[in-house]
């Protein structure tokens, strides 16, 4: 909301945000070394970068075959091998990262139920999750973390912090926790967290029209995500215009951004995917949208990946005005591998570019129209955005109505002519 970003969020105890997943089961004789020769075999035939960031890859090949005698030797060499490639999207998942993983996609996490970040070097609650142990208990947007369990949070990553608060289901953690000039301690017990990827809860920062419907979209990352989309465009049907919320949104499935995408567009382009051969994947809208009424997106640097997907199709095919600042670049597709021993890899094999075809990795999409919330905007509580987003859509609804009128009385005329 402030207009910075925050170097990685999570949502406790999801390790990894995606927007591509695909499953690749693997059936071989399991040893430490096998699980390294798999993994370079696959980066081989299927990362995006076909010269594996100018390097040759055969180099790796054999290069631990001596030094890898148990699972963790692997992990290492596996780390240190795709590490070379620069690229912060294609990692190795440890066996309890890719259950948790699995269980983001599956929408069901376990923990207290906060999405944190890091910014100017404290680590801060971004959000607390909807109706979770966290919100229960009372944490806010922007409270600072600068102890867990009595530890200090001084110099710790997101990944430490968020390996730190979660926990078994049942248990506690404490929080020590800044608001402004107030400290003060929580206890909260850890719990099953039913992620919700879709709310449509009435904002607090600004009143809003009662036509005008109002969806917040947190995550494409769960299965369920785009059912969520559907159930809430369906409650909110008696709207005559829609603000489709996705700022901090990182990412999930590109199956649901195809999806969603489908829901508002009435036909063309909706994204195309190139791989490392240059084979070029064009996915069109199917023309049955849901809803055809006016609708405006928030965005910001934190919508990423499959945010980019669903904004980017929206706007290229004039569906869409965008309001917000421009969005964070991730134009590429990472595919889920299943590995022996219950590891993952998540394998950047496809790059995307909008309807126009675009490429906008690295670059992110520009709003139509620029706003930025201030501190002193957050600080009194206010979404100017939020504010901003709406009276653009009563324009576009105002405009829309006096077409439809004069459309009426031009038929009316006519009726009266040849009758």
């Amino acid at each position: 909301m402030s207009g910075k970003r925050f170097s990685l969020k999570y949502i406790i105890p999801s390790i990894l945000i995606l927007f591509f997943a695909l499953y690749t089961n693997i059936v071989q004789a399991y040893t430490p070394q096998t699980l390294y020769d798999e993994v370079w075999k696959l980066i081989n035939t299927k990362y995006v970068d076909a010269n594996e960031n100018g390097q040759n890859w055969q180099r790796w090949r054999h290069k631990y075959d001596k030094a890898i005698k148990t699972d963790e030797d692997a992990y290492v060499a596996i780390d240190t091998m795709v590490a070379s490639l620069n690229d912060p999207y294609t990692k190795f998942l440890n066996p309890e990262e890719f259950a948790e993983e699995g269980q983001s996609i599956q929408g069901t996490l376990f923990g207290i139920g906060i999405q944190i970040g890091i910014r100017d070097g404290k680590l801060l609650v971004v959000s607390p999750i909807e109706e979770t142990p966290a919100q229960k208990a009372g944490l806010m947007a922007n409270d600072e973390i600068f102890e867990i369990d009595g530890q200090s949070t001084k110099g710790i990553s997101v990944k430490e912090a968020a390996d730190k608060i979660r926990g078994k289901q049942g248990s506690s953690v404490t929080l020590m926790i800044k608001r402004g000039n107030l400290i003060k301690k929580y206890s909260i017990i850890r719990d099953k967290i039913n992620v919700k990827s879709v709310s449509i809860k009435e904002p607090k920062t600004v009143k809003l029209d009662n036509r005008i419907g109002y969806i917040i979209l947190n995550s494409f990352l769960s299965s369920s995500a785009s059912t969520e989309m559907l159930s809430a465009l369906k409650t909110l049907n008696n709207k005559e215009g829609y603000i489709l919320d996705i700022r901090s949104n990182p990412g999930g499935l590109l199956t649901n951004a195809i999806t969603m995408s489908n829901m508002f567009l009435n036909d063309g382009v909706i994204v195309s995917t190139v791989d490392r051969d240059g084979y070029k994947d064009t996915q069109r809208s199917n023309g049955n949208p849901v809803t055809r009424k006016p609708l405006v997106i928030l965005i910001d640097e934190g919508s990423a990946s499959a945010s980019e997907i669903l904004s980017g199709a929206l706007k290229d095919n004039g569906r869409a005005v965008l309001v917000g600042t421009k969005s964070f670049g991730k134009g590429l597709v990472q595919e889920i591998n299943k590995l022996p021993g219950g590891s993952g890899i998540n394998i950047t094999i496809q790059k995307y570019l909008t309807p126009n075809g675009t490429d906008i990795n690295k670059v992110g999409i520009l709003p139509d129209i620029e706003v930025k919330n201030t501190e002193k905007d957050v600080k009194n509580n206010h979404d100017e955005q939020l504010d901003k987003a709406q009276s653009v859509l009563k324009e576009i609804m105002a405009s829309q109505a006096k077409e439809k009128t004069q459309s009426v009385n031009l038929n009316q005329t006519l009726k009266l002519i040849y009758n």
